[in-house]
Order: C-alpha cells, then structure tokens, then sequence
C-alpha cells in the first residue's frame, strides 16, 4: 500500500472512530435520531479527513494546503450558528425551556468535537508516518480517550450539596423549606401544588458554587433536566403550575420547586446532581486576586 495512502487511512478511521465515540443521543434527545446523527456523522468524515490530508500534505511540503484549516473553521462555526438557531426556535415550544445558555453550551461542544476529530487524525496519521500503522492506531485510541475526558465537564454535584426540602404554604405563599417561591391563592392550585410538587435546597460549597447558582441559565437548565426525565405537570396556559428556582439572598443558597409527573425524590435528585455545570456560567472568584470574605 502506498504509503500516504496508508497515513490517511489510519488518520481519517482514528477521527470518524473519534467521532463516533463523541456522538450520543440521550435522554435530551439531540441530536435526533437518525437525521441528526447523520449530519454530524457526515461532519466527522469531513473533519478527521482534514486532519489526515494535512499531515500527508505537509510531508509532500504543499504548504498553502493549510489554508483549507480555515475554510474548515468557517464551516464548523456555521454549524454552530445552525445549532443554535434551531435549538432556540425549538426551545419556544417547549413546556420548561433549555435557556439560551444551555442552549450556548450544546452549540459550543458540537463546534468543539470536530477540532477534537482533526487533532486525533492528525496525531494518528503523524505517528503512522513514524511508527508504522500500530503506532498510530495506539496514538489514535489515546487521542480518543482525551477527547472524551476532555468533552465530559463537571457535573453538578461537584460545586453544590444538595437536600430534598418540604413544599408549605403560609396563606397564599409558597415555600420550600424557608424560601418564599411565589404566591397563589386559588385553592385548586394549591391542593394540586401540595399533591404533586417537590422541593430541594442546594448549598453551594464554596464562593465559586455560590456565583454559578446565581447564574439563571444554569438554574434553567436544572429545571428543564429534572422535567425532560420526570415528567413535567403542567400544560400550556397554567402559567401558576410551573417549576421555578429562588435564592436565599441572605446564604446563596437555592430553593427548587419542581411539579414532575414521577415523584421519585431519589431519582429528582440523582438528576440534579448529574445536570452539566454550563461553561458560560461557571465562575472562579476564589481565584481572584481580591477573594470573597465569606468562603461558604
């Protein structure tokens, strides 16, 4: 077999395996299935084929074909913007909405994967040159389990504890342990909310929890995650049946109200702390060089 052909086989199989291993359809359903799966799959072969060329290219000394990284890069932000523009205009009809930064964070990872597919055939293709095939399979399969390190986040758990709380009423107020909700005094809505409703605390475990919490797209997305898996009991045009999330000004810690359809507080809470902690509402003063006096 020639041998750039060779290179760009091992290359363009490590990136679409890569790939492959990146694309999952959960409990969010997304991407779709199968037409979803197909486009990103279609973006994959593209991306790990790149990766690959460009290493027989750069052999070969053709370096103006390195331009084409930038015709890449323009077409892998397009898919972003694609991403973005359906899930918002999906969102709209959704009984507890993602948020628009959830919706940030899906549209930033799907860009993110096929950098990560160019750099594992690269890497693969590269070290097929100079170690022969088996090299750059091995080089490949580590490439794979960076990127799935790398694509996987922290989950919620890790920045908050989190405590199931009693759903009362004071008169027409709600509350979850002491933090007030919101007020309905019709008396149908609160025998409903009291049958049906559940209430969680989560206490930030430091000043960096405390900030992400007050993020409200991250709260958005605690609710939307809860109600994708559970259930949600409410329709459209019952605007008092609705889960909503509240802070205690006075420790930063955040009250839940949630109305799911299957009232398992274990499994509530299993889904809490496993919700992704949004990139673009994750903050870090404790690494400021003027920290926070109350650390929590």
């Amino acid at each position: 077999m020639h041998e750039y052909t060779l290179i760009i086989l091992v290359g363009a199989l490590s990136g679409i395996a890569c790939r492959m291993n990146l694309l999952k359809t959960d409990y969010r359903q997304y991407p779709t299935y199968p037409h979803g799966i197909i486009i990103h799959l279609a973006l994959g072969v593209i991306a790990s084929g790149l990766g690959a060329v460009l290493v027989a290219t750069l052999l070969k000394r053709d370096y103006t074909a390195v331009t084409f990284l930038t015709l890449a890069a323009q077409q892998f932000r397009d898919v972003r913007n694609m991403e973005r523009q359906m899930l918002t205009n999906v969102d709209e009809l959704e009984l507890v909405p993602r948020g628009t930064t959830y919706i940030e964070g899906i549209a930033m990872a799907f860009e993110g994967r096929n950098y990560l597919v160019i750099a594992t055939s690269f890497f693969a293709a590269l070290t097929t040159y100079f170690f022969h095939w088996w090299g750059g399979i091995v080089v490949g399969l580590i490439c794979i389990w960076f990127s799935s390190w790398f694509m996987s986040g922290k989950a919620l758990a890790s920045i908050v504890n989190i405590k199931e709380a009693k759903v009362t009423f004071d008169g027409p107020n709600l509350f979850v342990d002491d933090v007030l909700i919101y007020n309905t005094g019709l008396k149908d809505t609160q025998e409903r909310i009291l049958q049906n409703g559940m209430g969680f605390i989560l206490e930030p475990k430091n000043a960096n929890g405390n900030v992400s919490l007050g993020n409200q797209g991250q709260r958005q997305a605690i609710l939307h995650d809860v109600s994708t898996i559970l259930g949600v009991y409410r329709d459209s045009g019952e605007p008092s049946l609705v889960p909503l999330s509240k802070r205690d000004l006075k420790t930063g810690r955040l009250a839940l109200f949630l109305l799911p359809m299957d009232r398992d507080a274990k499994k509530a809470r299993e889904i809490i702390e496993r919700v992704p902690v949004l990139e673009n509402s994750y903050r870090k003063p404790l690494k400021a060089e003027v920290k926070p006096d109350r650390q929590l």
